[in-house]
């Protein structure tokens, strides 16, 4: 079981409104959304585009409910922007974070990233860093580690489908070339799955180095059906490839085991972005509830 003084229970916004197709979920209300976050048992939440981007309002209306921010995505441009322009909005980004009480901040290199096209298939066609491109990636990571830890923030970063950080081997990279004191890794059992890697095997090898967690299901028909049929990333999603935890074909006993041996720290964030009109989010966030309730204790 894990420890509930240690780990914390939260679900991002995107299974109510996806911020990249605004269509699905238009319908949902900032207010419904965290007020059916907070029924359904969570603490923590990520931000999502229709949250209030003035930090005393968005407290007012989350602290009513029990609710703390613990996450919120940043999009790097370490290989197509000059490191300064990044780092500038970066720091932005952090100091928002930071007065909302956040611990960690969870980015994701965007340069050259195929996840938002919606003409691109999501397999075979991602961007592969060279040599130099990776030594630049690496460094601008060490430095707005670095950059992070002076504002007291934790960097992490999101492995993503359709990203240069997509492979287990791009990880180990990644890991290898980034200062274990001021860098650690955002772990998500979906998009490793996804892309054909064993998530357990990563979270054995850096489990002393995550400090934020996207617990995310897949639906593995689905993501056959994704690469049969040439599908982007976002077509994907439409078609069901995401689900909540214990709805898709990933084991997570042997990921909560792991966390627990490894005296996990922080948050475990239910990200799993459906079309709302099918998947009511309320009604998931409620099977995802009692699923860790079963497997974890929390």
């Amino acid at each position: 079981m894990l420890d509930k003084n240690k780990v914390k229970l939260g679900i991002a916004p995107i299974g109510w409104t996806n911020d990249d197709m605004p269509d699905l979920g238009k319908e949902n209300s900032f207010q419904q959304c965290i007020s059916e976050m907070a029924l359904a048992g969570f603490t923590g939440c990520e931000v999502g585009s229709k949250y209030p981007k003035d930090a005393a309002e968005l407290k007012r209306y989350l602290e009513i409910r029990g609710l703390e921010i613990c996450n919120q995505w940043f999009s790097s441009f370490l290989l197509t922007q000059p490191y300064e322009t990044v780092e500038k909005d970066f720091i932005q980004h952090i100091t928002f974070l930071k007065e909302m009480g956040a611990k960690v901040v969870g980015i994701s290199e965007q340069s050259y990233s195929v996840q938002g096209q919606l003409d691109t298939p999501i397999f075979g066609h991602k961007y592969v860093m060279n040599d130099e491109e990776w030594k630049r990636f690496l460094d601008g990571l060490n430095r707005l580690g670095r950059t992070a830890r002076e504002h007291g923030i934790a960097l992490t970063l999101h492995h993503h489908m359709g990203t240069v950080v997509q492979t287990a081997e791009e990880v180990d990279r990644m890991m290898e070339g980034t200062d274990p004191e001021v860098f650690s890794l955002l772990f998500d059992t979906g998009h490793l799955y996804y892309c054909g890697e064993d998530p357990v095997a990563v979270l054995k090898k850096y489990a002393h180095r995550i400090k934020h967690v996207h617990l995310k299901d897949v639906r593995k028909a689905v993501v056959d059906r994704v690469k049969k049929e040439n599908m982007s990333f976002l077509d994907g999603v439409r078609a069901g490839t995401f689900t909540v935890p214990g709805d898709g074909d990933i084991d997570f006993e042997p990921v909560f085991a792991i966390l627990e041996e490894s005296g996990y720290e922080g948050y475990l964030v239910v990200e799993a972005e459906q079309d709302p009109a099918i998947a009511n989010p309320f009604e998931y966030a409620l099977k995802a509830r009692k699923y860790i309730a079963e497997k974890t204790g929390l």
